[in-house]
């Protein structure tokens, strides 16, 4: 299925993106080619090398969103679209990757109640998904209730702890999601996510997967969140639902993390109130015909986003080139694609589309791990080609 109906600035952009203050990364044609910090300003992206030769270090700068309002003289690169549809076919022209480059992936699971539930149900249902109808109508009955009103670590949440303990249905999940700890987990390596356009990967082993839509907060070094994307932590059930242990191979696969599209800078207009209020809408078309909608709304969280960040961040632990912070999802899909009672997965060729008004659209397609161009350029690679084009004096 073809992505580039889907990628045009109409669909790419937030809904209000005259007013928004947008950082990406563009992979620009040269001798050498090499990736650049951009910015998208009037359906226009810029060069920000200027400034700095890596998003990791664009950030670190003071009041940076005031100083790319009032900032002028910057070459142009080209046009969104130009640059969106290169990125759907793979051209060789400008094209634009993942928003981040040295920053740390990481990312807080089982921040929902929804999807706390249907994690709890991937651990007893062995990584079967014909087994998950009866083991979800079991563990809504012993649960009970409305567990969004349970702040995690409260007297409360230790009180159901100990409840469903006692009726041995305690989880490593529930721990996670009630308990006083957010689950933290790297996604991925730095540069080894893709952005709009881009293909997503699975594993061909894989028969119960599905697509996370998520906020992603931008932290510097110092700990300040000074923007937010959208992202799609792309999970196999299957494999984290026969052992926890199994996460990273569950998580980080090649093409596995996709971030986009552009980083939203907090200014006066785009703040942390505007992400806790953000709803994160979810589309799956397949070849079949099939398609699947979703919605994720960031008000019902169980943690506050700051306090998701503080998990991550903190005096015991430090990211010098800041880090990219998944929030979690409430979504997880159990509407049946095939079998009755199978639940939905993945097909190859699966179009993907993760959006929100304040922060634009998320596009992808879904492949093969094995058939996704590998990833090659990392932080080695990534020095060496800033060396070759001049870029490391600042």
């Amino acid at each position: 299925m073809e992505l580039a109906p889907l990628l045009n600035t109409a669909q790419v952009l937030p809904t209000d993106a005259a007013e928004a203050v947008l950082i990406g990364r563009a992979w620009l044609p040269g001798d050498p080619p090499g990736p650049i910090p951009v910015l998208i300003r009037d359906d226009e992206v810029h060069d920000l090398s200027s400034l700095a030769p890596t998003v990791s270090q664009l950030l670190e700068l003071y009041d940076l969103a005031r100083q790319l309002i009032t900032l002028d003289g910057l070459p142009l690169i080209g046009r969104v679209d130009a640059l969106l549809a290169a990125s759907a076919a793979e051209g060789k022209g400008a094209r634009f990757l993942a928003p981040v480059d040295l920053q740390v992936i990481k990312a807080s699971g089982v921040t929902f109640v929804a999807s706390l539930l249907e994690r709890v149900i991937e651990e007893q249902a062995r990584g079967e998904p014909s087994r998950a109808q009866a083991i979800r109508a079991r563990i809504d009955t012993l649960v009970g209730g409305d567990l969004s009103a349970i702040r995690p670590g409260s007297e409360a949440a230790m009180a159901l702890k100990k409840t469903l303990i006692e009726q041995g249905a305690w989880s490593q999940y529930l721990e996670v999601g009630i308990g006083p700890d957010a689950e933290i987990f790297t996604k991925c390596p730095p540069l080894a996510s893709v952005g709009v356009g881009a293909d997503i990967g699975i594993l061909r082993s894989s028969t119960w997967n599905n697509p996370e839509p998520e906020v992603v907060l931008i932290v510097n070094a110092r700990g300040e969140v000074v923007g937010a994307t959208l992202g799609n932590d792309v999970n196999l059930r299957d494999v984290e639902g026969r052992s926890a242990l199994l996460l990273g191979r569950a998580k980080d696969n090649n093409a596995s993390s996709a971030i986009g599209p552009f980083i939203r800078l907090f200014d006066g207009r785009f703040t942390m109130d505007t992400v806790r209020a953000a709803d994160i809408a979810l589309k799956v078309e397949g070849d079949d015909g099939f398609t699947l909608e979703g919605l994720s709304a960031l008000s019902k969280i169980s943690r506050d986003p700051l306090e998701i960040v503080r998990h991550a961040m903190n005096e015991n632990h430090q990211y010098p080139d800041g880090l990219a912070l998944y929030l979690g999802t409430m979504f997880a899909p159990v509407q049946d694609r095939d079998a009755p009672g199978e639940g939905f997965t993945h097909k190859p060729g699966d179009r993907v589309t993760i959006s929100s008004p304040s922060l634009g659209a998320l596009v992808n397609r879904v492949r093969y791990c094995d058939e996704i161009e590998p990833w090659q350029f990392g932080v080695g690679a990534l020095m060496r080609n800033l060396a070759q084009r001049g870029l490391l004096k600042h």
